[in-house]
């Protein structure tokens, strides 16, 4: 979870009371953050320069506050403060509105068609700078960049002073070697391309430069009489750079996702709009889209959702009134209109995105409540508790299995593409499987379809170890299904693999024999009705003439078989390997 550093005495100033270090550590826990940790400037100074002592730095103490990753609006000072206050009671529930300029028309920004497709705007007037609220604007947008942009991947920040340019501004793209300005903290223009090599030596920036390096154009901001604001997602101009003296803010936001910007725009300029005037405004900019579609931003929608006495009270297991209920849910920054005796109407304000359901609600009126308060009861049906049918049968299989010379392994959940895919044959294998939005790293693109591909890495690192190799795995896959309300389920299998310098394929049989027979399925040589017995089978993971489907009760369960020599040379082994992978679920729905 994202932790926040804020200086105690403008933190205390700000709350309009002094706590001591066990009372704000008890406000933190009953609000539902976490007070992590006492220190000071020098310190987190020191820390970060690897010394014991930071020049310069100053002792104000400073506390290291864990904040919910989904609670975007608590990352700065303002925001934590303002929900503290509320919840306190101390203060109410603001009103964010998005207005048009008292003089003139919109400001404009054009998006020409670019790299990063979508772009946002917004103005904040009359804000007036000081150092800790300035530190804190930029403390801000890098905290949004870590979290909620993905990096800047999805979503890149750039503020301006508007009083130093003129609108409209464009979003364009341009060839590097046609975009040439002064960057921030730089003493002379450089061209799109030498920044490229300049900031290849920069700790803060060079993370970011994957992200339009390899691309022919590269985006590019700038105003009407063509000074660059930014080349975003890297790097804003020196000539519109925020200082202390600005007073008047254009924020424009660059995204490949339209929807996280919105979402970041609102929550950016709702942070800082208590500075502007009359607060909580914020000037609205008319963003022409690259289709020539009109949107004027920021948004800043309220939603409302309806929630009932009877669902708060049974699923907190306490008892309030519809009043006291929407107390609670005001204390939490929700404001709460009474419709009739059971039912409340929440409005829900644009900086609470973590509120996507009724269930999110409930969580807050049971923080506001105090989880601590809430009395422990006695269930008043009486149940026999007992283990999980399919974790017992696994847990009961995985002794049977090692004692027949079998060790077991445990390997991840998620894989690659290839790993599913092309390694194993099957292309079609994609098509069935959950792939994963904004991996991390190439290794973990999908949930695994099969237990298969982790088996087979696992020889690859265990290539050293005296043959023969003899692992197994039981565990879960997971299946598209859309029966199932997140489209997707688990399902549970048992796969085993033997690697020697003979396929062993009558080995592989035997083990599957035994699985068979501990779990009282009969053999069935007549290959009709009930029991179990295997037939041959075309599958591309496997060499033709040396694959069987395993058939119990008239179904396929699983196969076992020989593996293609392909499949072993793409897994980097070199020597012969034989396979089974059966679905346990099946076996244990089945009726025998």
């Amino acid at each position: 979870m994202p932790t926040i550093n804020i200086n105690r005495d403008l933190l205390f100033q700000r709350l309009g009371q002094v706590f001591t270090e066990d009372e704000f550590n008890d406000l933190c826990f009953d609000f539902g953050i976490e007070l992590d940790e006492v220190t000071s400037e020098k310190q987190i100074k020191a820390k970060e320069q690897g010394t014991d002592r930071a020049k310069g730095a100053s002792e104000d103490v400073i506390y290291r506050i864990e904040i919910p990753a989904n609670r975007y609006d608590l990352l700065c000072v303002e925001g934590l403060t303002r929900a503290l206050l509320i919840f306190l009671g101390k203060s109410e529930i603001p009103e964010y509105r998005s207005v048009r300029p008292s003089k003139g028309e919109l400001q404009q920004l054009i998006v020409l068609p670019n790299v990063r497709p979508f772009a946002v705007a917004a103005i904040l007037r009359g804000v007036k700078f000081n150092q800790q609220i300035y530190d804190s604007f930029i403390d801000l947008q890098e905290k949004l960049h870590q979290n909620l942009c993905r990096k800047r991947t999805l979503v890149a920040i750039g503020a301006h002073d508007l009083d130093k340019l003129k609108g409209p501004f464009y979003y364009d793209a341009r060839v590097p070697n046609d975009i040439k300005f002064k960057p921030l903290k730089q003493t002379k223009e450089y061209t799109a391309t030498q920044l490229m090599d300049l900031y290849q030596t920069d700790d803060h920036l060079r993370p970011f430069l994957h992200i339009i390096r390899d691309s022919p154009v590269y985006p590019v901001i700038y105003d009407q009489n063509n000074v660059i604001l930014s080349m975003p997602p890297i790097i804003n101009g020196d000539y519109s750079k925020i200082t202390l003296n600005t007073e008047n803010i254009f924020i424009e936001m660059t995204a490949t996702d339209l929807n996280k910007a919105k979402l970041c725009l609102d929550t950016f300029v709702s942070m800082f709009s208590e500075y502007c005037e009359p607060k909580f405004t914020v000037e609205s900019v008319e963003v022409t889209h690259s289709d020539t579609s009109r949107t004027v931003y920021p948004v800043l929608n309220y939603r409302e959702e309806t929630i009932t006495v009877d669902y708060v009270n049974s699923h907190l297991g306490i008892k309030q009134t519809r009043e006291q209920i929407a107390v609670l849910l005001n204390r939490m920054s929700l404001g709460a209109e009474l419709l009739d005796d059971q039912r409340l109407k929440v409005r829900i304000p644009p900086i609470r995105q973590d509120i996507l359901h009724a269930c999110d609600i409930l969580e807050d009126a049971g923080i506001a409540y105090g989880y601590n308060n809430i009395e422990f009861t006695i269930p008043k049906a009486q149940t026999i508790g007992h283990q999980y049918f399919p974790n017992k049968v696994s847990d009961q299989l995985r002794n049977e299995i090692a004692r027949c010379g079998y060790t077991e392994v445990l390997t991840f959940s998620l894989c690659s593409r290839d790993d599913i895919a092309d390694k194993m044959r099957r292309k079609d294998a994609l098509a069935k499987a959950v792939h994963i939005a904004n991996p991390k790293t190439l290794d973990f693109q999908v949930a695994r379809t099969s237990l298969l591909p982790g088996l087979l890495k696992t020889l690859y690192s265990n290539k050293k170890v005296a043959l023969p190799l003899k692992i197994f795995e039981v565990s879960d896959i997971v299946l598209k299904d859309n029966n199932q309300e997140v489209g997707a389920r688990n399902e549970r299998y048992l796969a085993a693999v033997y690697y020697n310098k003979t396929p062993g394929f009558e080995v592989i049989h035997g083990l599957m024999d035994r699985i068979l027979h501990v779990l009282e399925i009969r053999f069935n040589p007549l290959k009709t009705g009930d029991g179990y017995f295997i037939r041959s089978a075309n599958d591309s993971r496997f060499l033709s003439g040396r694959c069987a489907e395993v058939v119990v009760n008239n179904k396929v369960v699983g196969i076992m078989g020989v593996l293609h020599p392909e499949v072993i040379t793409n897994f980097d082994l070199v020597q012969p390997c034989s396979a089974l992978e059966l679905s346990l679920e099946s076996l244990i729905k089945m009726d025998y």
